[in-house]
């Protein structure tokens, strides 16, 4: 395969692990980011690829006339978690790539890879927002427009992730030996994949793509689950840590989901399977391995 990639989001934790993975292989990789946009991630790979600052651009036309863009890979999300505003949440998840997929509708891109989420969309602004964009891919798809592939993802951890996510967050805390950490009373069961899983996932789709234009989904996880509270315990006996542990002192969030597991039976048969188990990838981050 020997194409031309438009990354969103290339800066953050994924957007930043896909563009490695990409210049790896040999592609042509191009990148959407803010001019203010933090690039430590990506220090040294900002030299291989082409750059387009989006605060400072009137639309995104020039993007797709100075090169033809194979595959659009939208990685850039807001979650909502540092006090958006609704407006500010549908602009990043839905307003931002419907324009790049009109765009790459009009100037005929093959596909558009869509990260997506395995929530419900009754959850939270982020999903709802989320799965509201993908079903209009879906219905691009539908129409023969596009090659719409979903990337429904479960919860994606690694190192230098950001601590408003939850694994990096009870790290830290534990690292620290912050006094207690409050948490819910840790039932809930989710699928945690770690980042380089994600990606090997990512490009595997990819390289086994055929020129049809349709909709595809798949949801990337492990296939296996863990409960939260047999994962803070799992993390503080890797760390040592002194952190009092507090279960039960946050209630559950409204309509929160009990268990969370992918069926990664599609991507087991394309010849994918995640590496990393949960403890391994604790111990990565935190730099105990065995």
């Amino acid at each position: 395969m020997d194409k031309c990639f438009l990354v969103t989001g290339a800066t953050g934790f994924l957007g930043s692990h896909v563009v490695k993975k990409l210049l790896a292989e040999g592609q042509k990789v191009v990148i959407l980011k803010r001019s203010f946009s933090n690039t430590k991630r990506l220090e040294a790979e900002l030299c291989k690829v082409k750059s387009y600052d989006i605060d400072k651009l009137d639309d995104f036309v020039d993007v797709f006339r100075e090169q033809h863009i194979d595959v659009v890979i939208h990685t850039a999300t807001c979650y909502g978690r540092q006090g958006e505003a609704v407006e500010e949440i549908y602009d990043v998840n839905l307003k931002f790539p419907l324009k790049l997929l009109e765009l790459a509708l009009h100037f005929n891109t093959d596909t558009f890879f869509n990260t997506d989420t395995i929530l419900s969309k009754y959850l939270n602004w982020y999903a709802l927002s989320k799965k509201q964009f993908s079903e209009i891919g879906q219905q691009f798809a539908h129409m023969g427009k596009i090659n719409f592939i979903d990337a429904k993802l479960e919860h994606m951890y690694g190192e230098d992730d950001a601590n408003t996510k939850f694994v990096t967050f009870m790290l830290e805390a534990l690292q620290n030996n912050q006094d207690e950490l409050k948490l819910t009373a840790g039932e809930q069961r989710r699928d945690f994949i770690y980042v380089d899983d994600v990606v090997e996932a990512y490009w595997k789709i990819l390289t086994l793509q055929s020129n049809d234009k349709k909709y595809q989904h798949y949801e990337v996880g492990t296939g296996k689950t863990i409960s939260i509270k047999e994962l803070v315990m799992l993390a503080k006996s890797i760390t040592k840590s002194q952190t009092k542990l507090v279960f039960g002192a946050i209630p559950y969030r409204e309509n929160e989901i009990m268990n969370s597991e992918a069926n990664v039976e599609s991507l087991l048969n394309m010849g994918w399977q995640a590496k990393v188990d949960i403890e391994t990838g604790i111990r990565k981050i935190v730099g105990a391995e065995k």
